[in-house]
């Protein structure tokens, strides 16, 4: 693991010397420590304008050995903009891009209490903005010269009172989606009521993690995560999934039920 690590360091040292890569940072479940053993290891590469693509694209043939692909701004999306997906002496390596002026101003937001949840590929509930800042705040800042990856670090380690308000709020629209699931499972549509439920409970996910000011960065293991805070009814995580498999009028209601039991707790 160390000499893995110690592998991060030196392709992160080398990005760095790419022409508007600003800092490298890892991600994901392996900067927290909750990885398996096949995880991927995911760098983030903090930039500022446009990076010198035909630069990366070297930098990652000669990591490979062979010729590599890499996505420039835009190409996978408007949150999620950009990178490769590479196998560096038997790990996979995702090399994730991330515009460090978009970062700090959606951070600015935050301290305000503003966010936005736009369309992400791979985001089947949204791209909540939030994740920016959290992160930045959960990362390991492998290189960064100039020390700005590290200052915002810093910043975003203190959950800003104004976004927890705010994402606390936002759980009403965990009521209105099971009330809209409610009109079509006495239908059978299965697909309305699956995608109004699990907006539900993905929302729900995002107050209760705020409440407890909590960076919850995507969909994965939110479900898990959220049963664990301490303003989870008991057995959260079996009701939500009891929920979703059923899809039914019952299974509905028991829906409505645990959401307003979780917002009384919130």
């Amino acid at each position: 693991m160390t000499n893995r690590l110690d592998g991060m360091a030196d392709m992160a040292a080398r990005l760095t010397g790419v022409r508007g890569v600003r800092a490298v940072a890892l991600g994901g479940s392996r900067a927290r420590g909750a990885h398996r053993p096949d995880s991927d290891w995911d760098l983030g590469l903090y930039y500022r304008g446009t990076p010198d693509m035909a630069a990366l694209a070297a930098l990652a043939a000669d990591c490979t050995g062979g010729p590599v692909e890499v996505t420039g701004p835009g190409g996978w999306g408007p949150w999620v903009n950009g990178g490769t997906w590479l196998t560096v002496d038997g790990a996979r390596v995702d090399w994730i891009l991330r515009d460090l002026d978009r970062v700090e101003s959606v951070w600015a937001d935050c301290r305000t209490g503003r966010y936005e949840v736009g369309v992400q590929a791979g985001h089947p509930l949204g791209f909540w903005s939030p994740a920016y800042a959290g992160e930045v705040a959960l990362c390991q800042v492998l290189a960064d010269p100039s020390g700005e990856l590290t200052s915002l670090r810093t910043e975003t380690a203190v959950y800003p009172e104004p976004l927890r308000k705010a994402l606390i709020e936002a759980a009403w629209e965990s009521d209105f989606s099971v009330a809209a699931a409610a009109k079509a499972a006495g239908g059978g549509d299965a697909l309305h009521v699956s995608l109004c439920l699990s907006r539900a409970f993905g929302v729900l996910a995002q107050s209760m993690h705020a409440a407890h000011r909590t960076w919850l960065l995507n969909e994965k293991g939110a479900l898990a995560s959220a049963s664990r805070l301490p303003c989870a009814p008991a057995d959260f995580a079996a009701r939500v999934t009891a929920a979703l498999r059923a899809l039914d009028p019952r299974a509905v209601a028991d829906a409505a039920l645990l959401v307003r039991e979780t917002r009384q707790l919130l």
